[in-house]
């Protein structure tokens, strides 16, 4: 039997699990790189991690949707289908069972539960600290309009 390239599988996991867009998949993968280089310039010893947290894993998806799309980032989940970070756990899931990605006897799909909202965690970031505080009262003349009267 001929092994699948990474396209091909991620094809056939979107044929038979149409939830979740194909590009959510390569985001997925793009994001697990970035989480490994981010614990990477954590730790001292020079090696590449083996093992992402669901945590990590969220946390490192998060980073890298703030950085891709910026403000985009909230409507570019929802268009891939993704509405909350246990979406994130079934996609690593499905790779996991299609043999593009491992797991440990501790991971399951509960990693992935309710760790950040997703409206906060990618619209939040670009919404304004504070909202202008407006008052109905008319301005003060100032001092230049006082000496014209």
């Amino acid at each position: 039997m001929q092994t699948l390239d990474f396209d091909q599988t991620i094809e056939q996991i979107t044929q038979s699990d149409e939830r979740y867009a194909p590009d959510a998949y390569y985001f997925l993968r793009d994001a697990l790189d970035h989480t490994q280089s981010q614990i990477k310039k954590e730790k001292t010893s020079g090696k590449q991690p083996q093992h992402v947290s669901g945590e990590q894993l969220l946390k490192g998806i998060r980073d890298l949707a703030l950085e891709q799309f910026g403000p985009m980032a909230l409507t570019v989940m929802y268009d891939w289908g993704m509405l909350r970070c246990e979406d994130f756990g079934e996609i690593v899931f499905n790779m996991v069972d299609h043999k593009l990605l491992s797991k440990t006897k501790e991971d399951t799909r509960a990693d992935f539960k309710s760790i950040y909202n997703f409206e906060d965690a990618f619209k939040k970031p670009f919404l304004p600290r504070t909202r202008p505080e407006f008052s109905s009262e008319k301005p003060k003349k100032s001092l230049k309009q006082k000496d014209r009267s």
